[in-house]
Parts: C-alpha cells; structure tokens; sequence
C-alpha cells in the first residue's frame, strides 16, 4: 500500500495515483479540473464542530488528533471506501489547509500507516 499526502493547490502529478480530497469544504478558489480530484470523501473529514474547535491551532494538535482519530473509527463506510482506493494502488490525500504539519491528511495516514512500534485503534 502506497499512501501519500499533499496540499491540493500543488501541481498534481501522475505519481500521484488517486487523488482523494479528505476536506470536508471544497477548497477556495480551485476549480474541478485544477484540483483534479478523482474522489472526494467529505465524510471521512473531521466533523463541522472539531473542525472549527481545532482551528488549525498547533496547541489543541494533540487533542485534535484523539478525537479526530475517534471520528474515523466510527466512520466504517468512508473506510471502507478509503481501504478499497488503497487496494487499487497509489493514493494521495489531498488537503488544503495551509499548515503543512497539522491537518487532517496526516492524521489518517498516521492512522492508515501506523509506526510498527505503536499500539493503534486503526479498523482492521
């Protein structure tokens, strides 16, 4: 399994594989074809409130990551759908927040690709 992830206002590319947009708010100022999106799980994205209690706030990352890893637990059918993608090939998880080191993409890459060394809550 081969999982990426990227900012979707940079340049997509064929190593890119399936692009999956893991927002739940269509990125501002992006067009469909600029985007090239191949599949957008708005539902795997963390829910309205967390996303707006996080507020990109490095501070509240650690806490974020907890409730937002519990969110995907209970989502079983974007999962699944995320799991099928991952079967099929390469995939990236397309985001657009500015912050690079604190985002939802790499929340579920984390979770989907777990350190050998730590203990998980990932569905298997």
């Amino acid at each position: 399994m081969r999982l990426k992830i990227k900012r979707v206002y940079e340049k997509p590319e064929k190593e890119d594989g399936t692009r999956i947009l893991v927002d739940r708010l269509w990125p501002r100022g992006l067009t469909k074809e600029k985007a090239a999106i191949d599949l957008w799980l708005k539902e795997i994205a963390p829910s309205t409130a967390l996303r707006k209690w996080f507020s990109h706030d490095p501070a509240k990352w650690a806490t974020f990551k907890q409730k937002y890893r519990q969110e995907v637990k209970e989502n079983k059918d974007q999962v699944a759908i995320l799991k099928e993608q991952l079967m099929r090939g390469v995939v990236t998880l397309v985001y657009g927040a500015k912050d690079e080191e604190h985002n939802e993409a790499l929340v579920l890459k984390e979770w989907l690709q777990p350190k050998p060394s730590e203990s998980t809550d990932r569905i298997t």
